[in-house]
């Protein structure tokens, strides 16, 4: 819901935003310019009396004295009739230049607060400026979100170029934009006396009548310092009903011209000082760096807005396209849809059109738009949900089992529930069960029973369907023609081989990293940034469904590193393991949030075996800071499966890697990892205790062992491994 706030409200408020923050821009530019042109600062310790004797010596018809906030004085005279306006040099108090104020700053002064409509303009903008508070406020909360939280705001950006720069801009100019935004919220509310400020001093009703009292004989202006004085208006020689008028930054007042006795003084109240000091906040005048911190600020607004169209246009483009989608009150059918990486979108439109087809009104729609009250006329309810990571909600179902365990009661239509996933990973399908176990503690009766596709596979999906249509009463025939994502060719510059001996090959694949143009970044085509740990997901020959493997870079390593062990039958598997240096592959990389060290200086335990060690090699690698990492490692002999041997070791020379305790199971004295654990159980629970955060990665064989290994290992202090997961501090990337 905060995404698409952000969204149409971007979107509809693009223009007026994008039109006040240029101008905010240019006029952010003339308080340093002015301050750059001030002939002279005053001199420490100069009062407001010695400033003006030095200017009424030079010009001695001067009738008022204006000190801006960059420092320039300016001083109004009559000059043989006419008035006239000059700048000082307050080293000599002659003129130095005329001063004619700047119609091009008036002008855009003008464009920038009231869009040249007046006051109806300056209610305009004022929108403009809520709407950028609210952009700002949704743009740190979504960014905050899709880093995993406050903690990782500033960590390194993945994804399309134009993501990247829509994301870093906001980051670096929200304080500005929204600085700015509250600050002209709250000038607009003083334009239209909505803030009350400081009572002006009252007219003296009593003068003197007499003249000729000289400046510095005024106490008022002798113990008033030049560098607080706004504005000092004299009086008309031979006027003696006139009064000296003196503002300052910290009120005004009238003295008599004959006595030098201050008649009347009114300092600034708290609202006037505020409003002062906003004015100060917004403008940047009298803080000229501040000024130009806003401008640029204000300067990153029309690149979000241009990178905020192209991310949208780019998720209309990627959106799929459902053709006659009944609104959620007028649909006799409701398919929720739970995807991360959109494939299950396409299996939701072939079941929509299907249904479509036999005569029903359906409405489909992301899980996280669930909200059953407006399923007015719906007499089913099926979703599609696919998993994330280690069992956790994907991208289109966030917020969905919240939500669900928030209803006083289930719903009256039926519930069915199709899982999407590979059974070669051990979380098969767990978020779809989550879901289903929820569904049955609230009492949600179901249509069918929970069931699952495995690897995007067309049978399952049109066995599910012909079980649907026995349960609807009529045929359903889903017929799914998967569709590959989108991927780039990606060329093997070099391999090295291991376990030929053990009769289980094992390569570290290497593949040069695709250098893409300007217009392939902005759009996603290109290679996104990844880090070690992320997913390099590719596309075998003849089929089109891809495999996953764990990346053992980053892109600042300037390659794309994988690790692949022959899998039996494997045809992804044996078209990697055939590859020669020049060939190539079509891949893509998908983010894989969850598996990577938590932020920090903390210890890492890092344990995994064979084709495993691939992402922790990846993390060791990018260990510059040296934070302290401990590898176990289990192979078959370390003759033929050391992978990284000499790496480790010169990573381990280096500082990277703290220490290494290797485990071979076809070695004279035979162990396996979890073996490692128990025998260094003491060093676990010192590095445990000092908050060590534990990543496993390897077959689920070796996942289950060392999970045995690590509980026994807490039991003796009370700790259980549930725990650790439950804090983010043990990770699993397990197949």
């Amino acid at each position: 819901m905060l995404r698409k706030l952000h969204k149409l409200l971007g979107l509809a408020a693009a223009l007026l935003i994008v039109a006040t923050a240029l101008s905010g821009t240019l006029l952010s530019v003339v308080p340093a310019l002015e301050r750059a042109t001030v002939p002279t600062l005053p001199e420490p310790g100069m009062s407001v009396a010695a400033l003006a004797e030095k200017i009424a010596a030079a010009l001695p018809s001067v009738e008022q004295i204006r000190r801006a906030p960059s420092g320039r004085i300016t001083a109004y005279a009559l000059d043989q009739g006419r008035d006239i306006a000059v700048v000082i040099d307050l080293g000599t108090g002659v003129a130095v230049a005329p001063y004619t104020p700047s119609a091009y700053v008036r002008w855009l002064t003008d464009l920038h607060r009231a869009l040249f409509l007046g006051n109806a303009g300056r209610l305009v903008t004022a929108a403009g400026a809520l709407s950028l508070l609210v952009l700002s406020l949704s743009g740190l909360w979504i960014t905050a979100r899709r880093l995993g939280g406050w903690r990782r705001f500033f960590t390194r950006l993945s994804g399309p170029l134009s993501s990247r720069i829509h994301v870093e801009a906001a980051r670096l100019a929200a304080p500005g934009l929204f600085l700015s935004a509250v600050t002209g919220l709250f000038m607009t509310a003083g334009t239209f006396n909505l803030i009350s400020g400081s009572p002006a001093p009252g007219f003296p009703a009593e003068v003197s009548g007499q003249t000729g009292a000289r400046l510095s004989d005024m106490p008022l202006l002798r113990d008033t310092a030049a560098g607080e004085l706004r504005e000092l208006t004299l009086p008309i020689p031979g006027r003696g009903r006139d009064v000296v008028t003196l503002r300052t930054s910290q009120g005004s007042g009238y003295i008599d011209q004959g006595t030098g006795a201050t008649l009347s003084w009114a300092s600034l109240g708290p609202w006037q000082r505020l409003s002062e000091a906003v004015y100060m906040l917004h403008t940047g005048q009298g803080a000229w760096l501040l000024g130009l911190f806003l401008g640029l600020a204000a300067l990153a607004v029309p690149v979000m807005a241009v990178t905020g169209l192209i991310l949208s246009a780019q998720r209309l483009r990627r959106a799929p396209r459902i053709r006659g989608n009944a609104r959620p009150g007028q649909a006799d059918t409701i398919i929720l849809v739970g995807s991360e990486s959109g494939s299950t979108w396409g299996f939701a439109t072939t079941l929509h059109a299907a249904l479509r087809a036999a005569g029903h009104e359906v409405h489909a729609a992301p899980m996280s738009a669930f909200i059953p009250a407006r399923y007015e006329r719906a007499q089913r309810l099926l979703i599609l949900a696919a998993t994330y990571g280690n069992g956790d909600a994907p991208t289109s179902a966030k917020g969905f089992l919240e939500r669900l365990t928030a209803l006083p009661a289930a719903p009256g239509f039926p519930l069915a529930i199709l899982g999407f996933g590979d059974r070669s990973f051990p979380d098969f399908c767990e978020y779809a069960r989550a879901v289903a176990d929820a569904a049955e503690a609230l009492g949600w009766p179901t249509l069918l029973p929970p069931d699952s596709v495995n690897r995007q596979s067309a049978q399952d999906f049109a066995r599910w369907g012909r079980t649907l249509g026995a349960a609807l009463g009529h045929e359903i025939e889903l017929r799914h023609y998967p569709r590959p994502p989108r991927s780039v060719a990606l060329q093997l510059v070099s391999r090295r081989d291991y376990g030929a001996e053990m009769l289980a090959p094992v390569a570290i694949l290497r593949f040069a990293l695709p250098r893409p143009g300007l217009k392939a970044q902005f759009s996603g085509r290109a290679i996104p940034r990844f880090a070690a740990g992320d997913l390099l997901g590719v596309i075998p020959e003849g089929d089109t469904l891809p495999r996953l493997y764990s990346l053992a870079s980053s892109r600042a390593d300037g390659f794309i590193e994988i690790c692949v062990r022959a899998c039996p039958g494997g045809l992804c598997s044996g078209q990697l393991l055939a590859l020669t240096p020049g060939d190539s592959i079509r891949a893509f990389v998908r983010r894989n949030r969850e598996f990577r060290p938590a932020a920090g200086r903390r210890p890492v335990i890092l344990i995994g075996a064979g084709s495993g060690i691939g992402p922790l090699a990846g993390f060791i690698r990018a260990n510059h800071v040296r934070r302290p990492m401990h590898l176990y490692f289990g192979a078959r002999h370390p003759a033929s499966d050391f992978l990284y041997g000499e790496e480790l070791g010169a990573w381990q020379a280096d500082g990277r890697l703290s220490t290494l305790a290797s485990a071979f199971s076809r070695a004279p004295t035979r162990h396996y990892v979890q073996d490692a654990l128990r025998r260094d159980a003491g060093r676990i629970l010192q590095l445990l205790d000092q908050g060590a955060h534990i990543l496993v990665c390897g077959g689920r064989d070796m996942a289950a062992g060392v999970s045995t290994a690590l509980t026994e290992i807490l039991a003796p202090r009370g700790l259980a491994l549930a725990t650790l997961k439950m804090e983010g501090r043990y990770v699993e990337d397990v197949y």
